[in-house]
């Protein structure tokens, strides 16, 4: 059995982790009380950049978390595909599922059952398909009795109701500030709890491994993600609040391409 550190440069990972998934979600629950008391077009774009701010939110905290993994007696790579594309398409569209129940559902307790459910298996799918994106020399598996599958998806359901819960009740900043912490945690413990669960079987050998190294996966991150959400947090900011100065509505709110404008 190879020894696992999950935590390989100290802190540094699980604090970044952390950090990622808490902006993801407090992008998502600004669009998604804001998408409330729009209608229309209006309510659609903001539900959907919604689900793509928290499902990006997750997909960075699992690759980030993933950095700091290392195991003793191999090197570790990356399957691309599967990590980069495909896990981040079904992060966005399980939680998107979920955000867009909470946006259109008729019945508001109902609709958050129904949307913390989908956005918990959504978290949940995406550890584990970022899990079997693993390339290393041997085999990796789950210790059932320490940490099981239903647990890692209880505490992901519980992650998601919560921030779904603000969104619909939460209207000041500092709600939704410590919403996102909490959902940010809430994801993050979900990681490193089914992280505790896994063992590896080395397998000395010195084929080279398919993939790529987490470290590769750097410098397009911080590119690619930081602008995005660097524009999001813009349009979000740009857009009339849920309502007016005296509580009165806002009216529909502007599309990403009005906004633009």
């Amino acid at each position: 059995m190879g020894h696992l550190d999950h935590a390989a440069y100290g802190r540094l990972t699980p604090a970044l982790s952390h950090a990622m998934a808490s902006v993801g979600a407090a992008l998502g629950l600004c669009c998604t009380v804001r998408a409330l008391a729009a209608t229309g077009a209006a309510r659609r774009n903001r539900l959907l950049t919604a689900a793509s701010a928290i499902g990006t939110g997750i997909w960075t905290m699992h690759f980030v978390a993933m950095l700091g993994f290392h195991v003793t007696g191999t090197e570790i790579r990356h399957d691309v595909p599967l990590m980069t594309l495909l896990g981040l398409v079904v992060a966005v569209v399980v939680v998107g599922a979920g955000v867009l129940a909470v946006g259109y559902g008729q019945g508001r307790g109902s609709a958050l059952a129904v949307g913390g459910l989908t956005t918990g298996l959504g978290v949940a799918g995406m550890h584990y398909l970022g899990m079997a994106a693993l390339r290393l020399h041997g085999s990796v598996s789950h210790d059932a009795a320490a940490v099981a599958l239903s647990v890692a998806v209880a505490v992901a359901i519980a992650a998601a109701t919560a921030a779904l819960w603000a969104a619909l009740h939460t209207r000041t900043p500092a709600a939704v500030a410590v919403a996102s912490l909490a959902m940010g945690a809430a994801v993050s413990s979900m990681h490193y709890t089914g992280m505790a669960a896994v063992a590896v079987r080395v397998v000395p050998s010195d084929r080279a491994l398919p993939g790529a190294t987490a470290m590769r996966f750097v410098f397009p991150l911080a590119v690619g993600l930081g602008s995005y959400l660097f524009l999001t947090a813009a349009f979000v900011a740009l857009s009339p609040t849920a309502a007016g100065p005296a509580g009165a509505p806002s009216g529909p709110a502007p599309t990403p391409a009005a906004a633009a404008r």
